[in-house]
């Protein structure tokens, strides 16, 4: 049950009552939103209605509002206030909040699920680390982020495929060859002494080199780089993707597809760079032009020449952007432009990419060349995300000794946990840098949001147990009960914290709109540390308390409110990709 969908109904409804009275034609595409108050003292509810329609009414907002408000009494509706210019303020009857109440109770921990995507396919791109080595902490939040955003996606009803793009067909991949090529010899009995500069250092390409020894034998020792380096290459980087999906599996995220950059121009369907451009071509989108020095001081590899350019000008970006280098491949920006029209070609017209801070000034460029792609049917959101320190009870971490030069992401998920990695990862807007202190992301406290969280749904739990060691007979998962069975628990405190839990489908749908799963993350810091106030001013106040002894039909009742807590709090971290706690330890 979504009060604010509720109200918003009855609003539309008394307005096309009023404009029908009226003889008055409304605008196409009506929307009219409720919205809590931004002062808690007004109300409920709020909506400016009356302020946008005035004109089309040719009424006094005020007036208009009035109007309104006649038209919304009863069904719930305890009072009506009308503020300021014409803002309209509803207060709610207990017995309305309690019939919320129990259609979370019903609903279970498919609460908050929405139909807002209408099953639209969205593709969200994420992690797409290159295959040189495991993840490590600079991968970590955008794989979090990238997740939890398509968990998000797919509660407010929208199809989702998650993706993972395969840097696989650059120079750097050579350089990773070269580097499991010295562990080979070393597998092979040579001593191969300190890894030279500009090679890959780190422990984890020796099995890559025992792997190397087991399946060629020595035959690769002693011949031209020429014969050994794609036979390297292509069992390093299929060596390398074992060891990320596993990383990745470890925090609980699993691709539907992963797709290689090589196959771009050495796939079955032949070269998908040069048929990306030729296509563009035949709309004036591709000429051979000079590009302008960059601005400041010019790079030593500059040169003025003649290239071949993308008129992505045209579509949003600073200046056209090259897509052959001078030697006559294909530069980046090139196969980039080939993989995005290879989403929209599969069906994807909205498309989400999650990418590290330091690729922000990629992105005019890459939403130009979607829409130039796909004729405009097509959309790229990029979602940026910026930095994250690790620290030691305030000191920072040092480097990995298996990585080499880096954290490795399991060296975090093995000391923490998953689940404190995931929610840690989303308690900050993903464009905003984050601080990680192992040694404060594992106290039980307060301060630490991942264990309140947890904390509340283990209490909640905890609460079942206690019940049904005292009342036997009281079954789980509880059914709903009609507002009139749940007057017991009218008292402001309690609907207060039914308050807190109606407000979890609007934040659903907001925070799909949006693209910022943070935001569950937030809410149900809230909503813990509303349940722990409650539990805590039970001590205090009794019949504020969840299991009262000497009465079974009162304990049932206020357990509603328990499961309705448990419903929402399991919900939300399903959508984080956190697992609940059934007990603190």
């Amino acid at each position: 049950m979504d009060v604010f969908k509720d109200f918003a109904a009855r609003v539309t409804a008394a307005v096309e009552t009023l404009a029908a009275e009226r003889g008055v034609a409304l605008p196409d595409g009506l929307r009219i939103t409720v919205e809590p108050p931004r002062d808690a003292s007004h109300g409920d509810l709020a909506t400016n209605a009356a302020m946008l329609l005035s004109k089309v009414f040719a009424s006094r907002p005020r007036d208009l509002a009035e109007e309104i408000a006649a038209r919304l009494s009863g069904g719930g509706v305890a009072s009506i206030d009308i503020a300021g210019p014409g803002f309209i303020n509803l207060r709610l009857s207990p017995a309305y909040w309690l019939r919320v109440l129990s259609a979370i109770v019903d609903a279970g921990d498919s609460y908050g699920k929405s139909t807002l995507g209408g099953m639209e396919r969205v593709n969200v791109e994420y992690v797409s680390a290159n295959p040189t080595g495991p993840m490590h902490v600079g991968h970590c939040r955008g794989a979090v982020v990238g997740d939890a955003l398509a968990s998000l996606l797919e509660f407010a009803g929208f199809e989702v495929t998650r993706e993972y793009y395969i840097n696989d067909a650059g120079s750097q991949v050579d350089v990773l060859a070269r580097s499991a090529y010295m562990r080979y010899r070393e597998a092979c009995g040579e001593d191969i002494g300190e890894i030279p500069e500009g090679l890959y250092p780190g422990d984890y390409l020796k099995p890559v080199g025992v792997t190397l020894k087991e399946k060629f034998g020595e035959s690769l020792l002693g011949t031209p780089e020429i014969e050994w380096l794609e036979t390297v290459r292509q069992t390093t980087i299929h060596a390398m993707m074992d060891m990320i999906r596993e990383d990745l599996a470890e925090l609980g995220i699993v691709h539907d597809v992963f797709f290689s950059e090589q196959t771009l121009t050495r796939g079955s369907e032949g070269d998908l760079v040069a048929e990306t451009i030729a296509d563009l071509r035949t709309r004036d989108l591709i000429y051979e032009g000079r590009l302008p020095p960059p601005k400041g001081q010019l790079p030593e590899d500059w040169e003025d020449r003649e290239q071949t350019l993308f008129r992505s000008t045209g579509f949003g970006d600073d200046i056209d952007r090259p897509l052959m280098k001078s030697d006559g491949s294909y530069t980046y920006f090139a196969n980039d432009i080939a993989y995005h029209r290879n989403k929209y070609l599969r069906g994807f017209k909205r498309q989400i990419d999650v990418w590290g801070a330091d690729h922000g000034g990629y992105v005019k460029r890459m939403t130009s060349a979607v829409k130039a792609i796909s004729n405009g049917e097509a959309s790229l959101e990029v979602r940026l995300c910026q930095l994250v320190k690790l620290f030691r009870a305030g000191e920072p971490v040092r480097m990995s000794k298996r990585a080499g030069d880096f954290i490795t992401l399991r060296d975090v998920t093995d000391e923490v946990g998953r689940d404190v990695v995931r929610f840690m990862m989303l308690m900050r807007k993903s464009d905003a840098p984050l601080d990680f202190d192992f040694a404060k992301v594992v106290e039980q406290s307060k301060d630490n949001p991942v264990f309140y969280v947890q904390y509340a749904h283990a209490r909640a739990k905890s609460i079942f147990r206690n019940a049904a060691e005292v009342f036997p007979s009281v079954s789980f998962p509880l059914r709903p009960l009609p507002a009139a069975d749940l007057s017991e628990i009218e008292n402001e405190h309690d609907i207060a914290l039914v308050r807190r839990l109606s407000e979890f489908p609007r934040l659903i749908e907001s925070a799909a709109e949006a693209g910022e799963p943070h935001r569950i993350a937030f809410y149900l810091y809230d909503l813990a540390s509303s349940f722990h106030g409650l539990w805590t001013l039970g001590k205090d106040l009794p019949q504020l308390r969840f299991i009262h002894e000497n009465n079974e039909q009162l304990t049932a009742v206020r357990l509603h409110l328990v499961a309705a807590v448990a419903n929402v709090v399991a919900a939300g971290l399903s959508v984080l990709g956190v697992r609940p706690a059934e007990e603190m330890r």
